[in-house]
């Protein structure tokens, strides 16, 4: 494979990977290259061992996003659940996510049986492959020490490590942005179209995985291929375009042929205003996350809490601080040092090209997330922890390098800087949680001295002339700079608190939703589940004694406020999205549960209640579709008052929960024509009973 930088010991490899017999491929695979360090491959070996223990911890304790979890169990029931990312295997509505990452645990789930590990299995897998891809990235432009820590960095980092403990979207998407980058940097490399074409087609993955989210980087793609590629720039331009049109198939598939399905042959789209993809694009998942007000319900801002006001600082707030931001500071250094450490290579060198794309990857991320005005939550961020950790791997190496040599004039002084300005803001960040446990107490002091330490053992090395001294003063600076984020990590491994909706890592330091301690809900398995273990939990009463990854609502749960207060698909503050009379304020109960699975009568759909919250919880629990009419606020035009008497009197639905407590338009005439054509259930609150000869 043709290389352009650094030495030639890459090309080398390549060529002795390719003529070796398989002994040696396998030694390779388990003891590393010849001319690494020996302990290269152990040290790798460590942090994925240490990453798959972050992230499979305890499998047992892992609740998960139950909205997603019951979409996963549909799709197990029903490949056209499957396939549109139906909530419910009778496939009324969607999830508002494209399905990608439905899909990854759907099928495992459909080979092993529906459970906690079935599910969290894929979920551990991208999480610890992203961080193995990282090291090789990292690792073929600058070094297995740059690998190394850029590796460990992405295992520790806190909110990484309570997402891919979770059923959320964002390690599929990580992942496959982390294959685009792949793709781009051999691009780069070689000045082949293949390779971009992969990118593209990875991006376009991610796209089907969460959207608009995916796209973030592609700023920074676009302009180091077309800075760096080595080809003429005709050539660099015509495989971008080539490339933009694989981007384009890969990514709108899906929406193009689920929008060209005439509605009433396929789900509604959870989300949209207008029952289209395009719409949940551009408005709910798309322009409104980033700018607050868009045509699509629930894209006001109103989730900004979650991660405090949008601004420059939300990085570094009390919410987001101790996520994300321990390594910022130094890999804003680094980013800044490296690229003038390299000021002079080529157009084609491959360490300033990768330095442009890990850099471009942070910046872009860190203004997207600081400056979004509409839904917002710390987990997101996950998604800019890759650029962190190779610029503090990759930048890191630059640094020391320059210091070691006394290179590049006053830029060869800034690795005390930089390595001083991190322990220094995780001082500030651990001060925040101060009496919060005994790890953070420990942690603290482990970085107040370890920084000294590395800062004027740094400083000593420098002026001394003495490579052993600056090699212990750059370990006291890795552990120094790691033992917050690695407190951090360890709390969101072992608590059994986490938030399965709004994952966040440490301790809560208040202003926002989901933290450390957000309380899981009790519940029961679907009758239908299979083989797995799931989250601790009691069975509720009329449901099998097994347990699953869906924790359905005790027999006091509320299943939403009619006042319009209640959370989006990952525990979104809706205020002021009303329920309305479809079933907001009502109670669901493990023994209306029962009494609806003794009455069903052939049904197709169990009941019809308000919202995704509490459909998903009953699915979980019944193991029997439920219809969420307004999805996941109960704002969504997914049921209408037609649609509702065409499936009472076709006997695909006999139950209705509406609440007393009115609503507004639509949501009020159906309330209204329940309780007016319906049997009340006495014995339930809310539940009404509809058969064809109610229907006029």
């Amino acid at each position: 494979m043709t290389t352009l930088a650094p030495p030639p010991a890459p090309v080398q490899d390549g060529r002795h990977r390719a003529a070796a017999p398989p002994v040696s491929r396998a030694r390779r695979l388990f003891l590393g290259a010849p001319e690494d360090p020996r302990w290269a491959r152990p040290a790798l070996w460590a942090i994925l061992l240490l990453a798959t223990a972050l992230y499979a911890w305890n499998l047992s304790s892992i609740t998960g996003n139950t909205f997603y979890d019951a979409a996963v169990y549909s799709g197990t029931k029903s490949w056209k659940a499957f396939f549109f990312g139906a909530l419910d295997s009778g496939s009324f509505i969607t999830v508002d996510k494209p399905p990608f990452a439905l899909w990854v645990m759907g099928l495992s789930a459909r080979a092993f049986g529906y459970g906690t590990w079935q599910l969290m299995l894929p979920m551990v897998a991208v999480g610890v492959g992203s961080v193995g891809l990282l090291y090789r990235l990292v690792k073929r432009d600058f070094g297995v020490v740059a690998g190394t820590v850029a590796a460990l960095v992405l295992t520790l980092t806190p909110i990484t490590v309570a997402i891919n403990r979770d059923t959320n979207p964002d390690p599929v998407l990580v992942l496959l942005m982390l294959l685009g980058a792949a793709a781009l940097l051999k691009a780069v490399r070689t000045g082949r179209l293949m390779p971009l074409v992969w990118s593209a087609v990875a991006i376009g993955f991610a796209f089907n995985t969460k959207m608009m989210q995916a796209y973030v980087v592609l700023p920074a793609f676009f302009l180091v291929y077309l800075w760096a590629a080595n080809a003429s720039l005709g050539r660099r331009v015509r495989n971008l375009a080539v490339a933009a049109v694989a981007l384009v198939v890969s990514s709108a598939w899906w929406m193009v042929i689920v929008d060209l399905i005439p509605a009433s042959s396929r789900p509604y789209i959870g989300g949209s205003t207008d029952n289209t993809v395009w719409d949940l694009v551009i408005g709910y998942n798309g322009f409104g996350r980033i700018f607050g007000a868009s045509s699509s319900v629930g894209s006001q801002g109103n989730g900004a809490s979650f991660g405090g006001s949008s601004g420059l600082y939300r990085m570094f707030n009390d919410i987001m601080g101790g996520q994300i931001s321990w390594l910022i500071p130094f890999a804003a250094i680094a980013l800044v040092g490296g690229l003038v450490l390299r000021g002079r290579a080529p157009r084609t060198d491959a360490r300033r090209a990768a330095l442009m794309l890990w850099g471009g990857w942070f910046v872009l991320h860190f203004l997207t997330f600081s400056l979004a005005e509409g839904t917002f939550h710390p987990y997101y961020v996950t998604a800019m922890a890759p650029g962190i950790a190779a610029l503090a791997g990759a930048g890191g190496v630059l640094l020391h390098q320059a210091f070691r040599e006394g290179s590049a004039a006053k830029w060869g002084w800034v690795l005390p800087v930089a390595v001083g300005a991190g322990a220094v803001w995780a001082v500030v960040l651990l001060q925040r949680v101060s009496g919060s446990g005994t790890v953070y107490t420990v942690a603290e002091a482990v970085v107040a001295l370890g920084g000294a330490v590395a800062v004027a053992g740094l400083l000593a090395g420098r002026f001394m002339k003495r490579q052993r001294l600056l090699g212990l003063a750059t370990v006291a600076a890795v552990v120094a700079l790691l033992a917050g984020p690695a407190a951090y990590s360890v709390s969101a491994a072992t608590s059994a608190s986490t938030n399965g909706t709004n994952p966040t890592a440490g301790p809560s330091t208040g202003g926002g939703m989901g933290g450390g301690g957000g309380q899981r809900p009790s519940g029961s398995a679907p009758s239908g589940t299979r083989s797995g273990t799931a989250p601790s939990g009691t069975a509720s009463s009329g449901s099998s004694g097994s347990q699953s990854m869906g924790q359905p609502p005790t027999a006091t749960g509320s299943t939403g406020s009619g006042s319009g207060s209640g959370t989006d698909s990952a525990g979104q503050s809706q205020s002021g999205r009303t329920a309305g009379g479809m079933g907001g304020g009502s109670q669901v109960s493990s023994a209306m549960i029962t009494y609806l699975k003794k009455h069903q009568d052939g049904a197709t759909w169990l009941v019809a209640v308000a919202t995704d919250q509490t459909a998903s919880s009953i699915i979980l629990e019944s193991g029997q579709p439920v219809i969420s009419m307004g999805g996941w606020s109960g704002s969504d035009n997914a049921m209408t008052l037609a649609k509702l008497k065409s499936l009472v009197k076709a006997g695909k639905l006999h139950y209705v929960v509406v609440s007393s407590d009115g609503g507004q338009g639509t949501d009020s005439q159906i309330a209204t024509w329940v309780k007016k054509h319906g049997t009340a259930v006495s014995a339930y609150s809310g539940l009404y009973r509809l058969d064809a000869s109610d229907v006029g």
